[in-house]
């Protein structure tokens, strides 16, 4: 059974998808065989969203439906360019391997890399995590000002996850300021007890963080671990999918 609202909109968004130019209310509404009104009803709807603008009384797709595109044709793009590097990293440490961006400042898994084939990935992509107490999310912090740290940290309401958390201000810029250094982050048990995670920054053309990587384990399993070597890895693989991404570091 169709949703007749959501089936009228898609119409619209379908048919203002093949006209570069625009089209008339009145274009539209003959060309659907729909009332004005309901027509414009939706319409108004949305460029409320930004997903429909008007100009000159007609109506095109608007920035944010081509944002949305975007996101999602730049998220496919490098989940293909990572996976063979992902994996490579996973046979490296025998570990897995996690790969994320952000959105609305917090940290977004698109992919996972176990050393087997699971369906258990698939229950861990789409899941958020905060950016101040993991691997992943401290990359994206390595990318903003101390400044905009702070900004960030003052309007978040920070968790103790476990006791390793960092939960002042100071002491997590200091270890910002360390990850830029030595060019990754560190997960010591912050977001969950007895895992640990490296993670480094995957950059796009113009210089920008645009997703992260990391390795993760867990303590009581992993014995003797070499953690500046892990970090080489993770940071190598990260340079590799930046690359493949158009970054170039000169």
């Amino acid at each position: 059974m169709k949703v007749q609202t959501l089936d009228r909109t898609f119409n619209i968004l379908e048919l203002l998808s093949k006209q570069q130019k625009g089209l008339s209310l009145t274009d539209i509404s003959k060309s659907i065989n729909l009332h004005k009104s309901t027509v414009y009803r939706l319409l108004s709807a949305l460029m409320s969203r930004g997903y429909i603008e008007k100009r000159n009384s007609r109506y095109r797709l608007g920035l944010e439906f081509v944002e949305l595109c975007s996101l999602y044709i730049n998220s496919l793009e490098l989940k293909t360019e990572a996976e063979p590097i992902l994996r490579e990293l996973s046979r490296l440490t025998t570990q897995t391997v996690f790969l994320a961006t952000m959105q609305e400042q917090e940290v977004i898994y698109i992919d996972k890399v176990e050393k087997f084939n699971s369906l258990r990935k698939y229950s861990i992509i789409g899941q958020r995590r905060p950016l101040y107490c993991t691997s992943l999310g401290k990359v994206f912090l390595m990318g903003m000002s101390n400044d905009e740290i702070k900004d960030y940290l003052s309007k978040k309401e920070i968790i103790s996850f476990t006791q390793n958390t960092i939960e002042d201000m100071p002491s997590l810029i200091e270890n910002i300021n360390l990850s830029r250094k030595r060019g990754w982050t560190f997960d010591d048990e912050e977001y969950e007890t007895n895992v640990q995670c490296v993670g480094a920054p995957i950059y796009d053309y113009r210089k920008n963080i645009i997703a992260a990587v990391s390795t993760v384990w867990y303590v009581d399993q992993v014995k003797n671990l070499n953690l500046e070597e892990i970090a080489g890895f993770v940071v190598c693989a990260a340079q590799d999918i930046s690359k493949h991404l158009g970054y170039r570091q000169k």
